[in-house]
Formats: structure tokens, sequence, C-alpha cells
């Protein structure tokens, strides 16, 4: 199947990276390369550009589209997770760079490819879920191995589910007959722990256990809060992070990351200086999100929920 995924946003993000030619900029979740293809068509022969992402199929892909800059500018392609940019980097030979862009969550041919088990609409795919096709836990492993107070934890807090107690306790229930294997079975039990009358006015029942379960596997939400500092103190004086979210749970983590490193002040308020030493990064660009216009949701329903937050660096050293 053919890597398929359209970027949102896309006008938004390149235009809040204020892309220098000669710069030198990093997209963390590289996907089919739709926001890369524009930042390379803005550098010129001195500029580099940096993609990473943990799906092979995603570096295969963006290899592909952006195959048409190589030899005019310099092209690099790795194979890893964003939390390891820094890594990433140093390898290298990359001290800093002059914009970081990350596009959350799941790509249109991750959701599309039945294989890949992220879809609630296919019966019969395996419950996998992994980006990184490599990885130790499975979708499978959450469904089948977890508590139900952990299942109970994972619905509630990713998936923020009303019916998360209903939900686990369906699972563990159907479990004990036979290992839950596919999207289709799982689906189907969660859809039974579920009132009639909510399933007939909501959207798709499975929804939000899905993404609970896509979280919790890729350790999504840990990975967002434990990078966002790391790449901010990659960016060089005036360098930007441009961050696209796709639920409440992410776009929390990085307003409240951003505002931290715009003011990092824990003194008390009544101190008339500060005493505590932390200094501000930089400044946050996006007072409120930046969201899809009409037009854009109109030709891309899953841009619907979409954020965009941009965080610029200022060096007050």
């Amino acid at each position: 199947m053919e890597f398929k995924h359209k970027p949102v946003l896309l006008a938004e993000t390149i235009e809040s990276l204020n892309i220098k030619p000669d710069g030198i900029y990093v997209d963390g979740t590289l996907g089919g390369g739709g926001h890369a293809y524009e930042v390379c068509s803005r550098l010129s022969e001195k500029g580099r550009f940096i993609g990473i992402d943990q799906d092979e199929d995603a570096l295969l892909a963006a290899g592909e589209r952006l195959k048409g800059f190589e030899g005019n500018i310099k092209i690099n392609r790795v194979k890893s997770n964003y939390c390891n940019i820094a890594q990433v980097l140093k390898d290298l030979g990359v001290e800093r760079a002059d914009g970081i862009l990350l596009d959350i969550g799941v790509s249109s041919y991750q959701l599309d490819t039945a294989g890949r088990g992220f879809s609630y609409k296919e019966a019969e795919a395996p419950l996998d879920m992994r980006m990184d096709k490599t990885g130790a836990l499975s979708a499978a492993d959450v469904v089948n191995e977890y508590s139900e107070s952990e299942l109970y934890r994972v619905i509630r807090d990713y998936g923020e589910d009303k019916f998360a107690k209903n939900i686990a306790k369906h699972i563990v229930q159907a479990r004990k007959k036979k290992r839950i294997e596919t999207t289709g079975e799982l689906s189907d039990i969660i859809k039974s722990a579920i009132p009639a009358k909510i399933r007939m006015t909501g959207g798709h029942p499975a929804k939000k256990t899905f993404q609970a379960i896509r979280i919790e596997v890729n350790k999504e939400l840990e990975v967002l809060e434990n990078s966002i500092d790391t790449m901010i103190d990659l960016l060089n004086d005036g360098g930007r992070l441009s961050i696209i979210t796709f639920h409440s749970l992410e776009d929390r983590i990085v307003k409240n990351k951003f505002k931290n490193s715009e003011n990092p002040c824990i003194c008390p308020k009544n101190f008339p200086v500060c005493v505590c030493g932390r200094k501000s990064k930089g400044r946050v660009i996006t007072r409120k999100p930046i969201i899809p216009g009409g037009e854009e949701i109109k030709e891309n329903k899953r841009a619907k929920s979409s954020k965009l937050r941009v965080f610029e660096r200022v060096d007050n050293s």
C-alpha cells in the first residue's frame, strides 16, 4: 500500500518555522514527508534537513518524496524516536538546529493499513498498534495482560472515556474465554460495554479506547513530555519549535511546557526579585493554538482536532 498522508496545518506550520534558507531543520515525525517537502523547498544548497521517524515505511516513503532535493541540499533520514533527538544530532555532528517540527499522532497510512492494527474499522486486523514494528509492547499485550485496574487507568486517562471502568471489565471477562487477537474482536467487546443509547448517538464506540491503547503502546505522552525541554535546548537563538497535536492531553502538555519554558521562575509571587535562578528559554509565539480553517477540515476531516503551538528560543546567556 502506498504511504499516503495529507499533512495538516501545512501552510501555518511552514510559516511558523520562520525558515532561513541556510538553516538546519529537523522533522521529528517525518511520516510521508509532507511538511518536510515544503521545508526542503525553502532551503538553499547550504541548508540541511534531518528527518526522524520510528516507522520504516514512513522513512521509505519520505525518501521517495524528497529524492528530488538530493544533491541540492543535505538530507538525513534517521530511524529513531524523536525522544532520541539529542543523540541523533550528535551522531550527525549537529550542535543546534534553527527549527524543529513535530506532528504528533498516527498517520493516515497507519490508520488505513489493516495489518498495523490501528483502526477499529478493520475487523480482521491483528491487535498491534506499534509505530515502531520492532517495539516490544503491542496492543494485544496491553489488552490481554494488563490487569483490570491498569486497563481502566489507560482508557480513563488516555481515552477520556466515561465508560472506561465498564470497558475494562468487559475486556477482562472476554479474555477469560479466549485471547483477544483482532481489532474486530476488541471493537465488539467495547461496543457491548457501552449502552445502546450512547452507541446510537455518539461516534464510534471504540474510538477512544483504541486511541488510549495506541498511546499506551507507544508511550506517546511520556515521550512528548520528556522531549520538549531537550528540543528547546537544541535550538539556535531565534530558532522555533512547532508542535501539532490532535487531542487535549497532548495539547495540555505542550501548552504547559512552553509556558514553563517562557517563565520558569518558582519564586513566591510576593518576592520583589527572582532568587530561584531559573532563566527563561524564550517566548511562546502562539498564545492560543492555531487551528485549521473550515476549508481544510472539509478537505481533510482528520485535521479537525489538530492544534499548532509554537515556541521561539531566545538565548539569554
